[in-house]
């Protein structure tokens, strides 16, 4: 802590400003890991015990129920409601195809499903590939400010020298630390989104088929 003090007595506006923008980074990344893991977590866990209620369920009625019952993100019921939906007369949605219609339906509801789960990853991947050097950036950046200051004291020994500079180093090691944990859950959410996604994949293409052979909407 005494190091960070230094370093952010001695800085100037340029090293306080990345040392704001990391901390605002890491900040940011906890924030998503956090919220991403529960929702993830509770979205696995809908998806497990909705989609068997579903198919389980004696009719169309009933299996709404059952997915308003356990669907805690509302990922199925888009999906239901695209299955389910009447087409519009006189529109070119209407034009084509009645399995046509049915699949570009429900491809639009998983597409805006996808990206309600999807969200903060690309953030996640921002901050783990920029915030390194950023942190690189502030050590440069300090030691330069540190090394200036020194020469205009006109006292340029290894003592005068050795402090700021372990001390802007500080902001190497800060950027590897706000990094590494959001490329790892990036990573980790990309494998629980991949389970998901092929969930809701299934659902939707069981959806088409059990709908492909319905009468057309007028």
């Amino acid at each position: 802590m005494g190091g960070f003090q230094g370093f952010w007595d001695q800085g100037d506006a340029v090293t306080r400003g990345v040392a704001l923008l990391m901390l605002l980074m890491s900040v940011s990344a906890w924030v998503l890991i956090l919220w991403k893991s529960w929702t993830l977590q509770r979205a696995r866990r809908s998806l497990a015990r909705a989609v068997p209620a579903f198919w389980d369920a004696n009719d169309l009625d009933s299996g709404r129920t059952a997915l308003q019952n356990f669907d805690a993100e509302g990922l199925l019921l888009p999906l239901l409601d695209a299955a389910t939906s009447d087409t519009r007369s006189g529109t070119l949605d209407a034009a084509g195809h009645a399995h046509s219609r049915l699949t570009r339906r429900l491809r639009d509801a998983l597409h805006g499903v996808l990206q309600r789960l999807q969200f903060g990853q690309v953030l996640l991947a921002s901050i783990g590939s920029t915030a390194p050097f950023v942190g690189l950036f502030g050590t440069v950046w300090g030691i330069y400010h540190a090394l200036v200051s020194i020469s205009a004291s006109g006292n340029l020994s290894m003592d005068r020298v050795s402090g700021p500079v372990g001390e802007a180093l500080i902001m190497t090691a800060a950027g590897l630390a706000v990094a590494i944990p959001a490329v790892l859950a990036y990573n980790v959410f990309g494998k629980l989104l991949g389970a998901c996604e092929a969930e809701l994949e299934g659902f939707a293409h069981d959806l088409r088929e059990m709908f492909s052979d319905a009468p057309a909407q007028p």
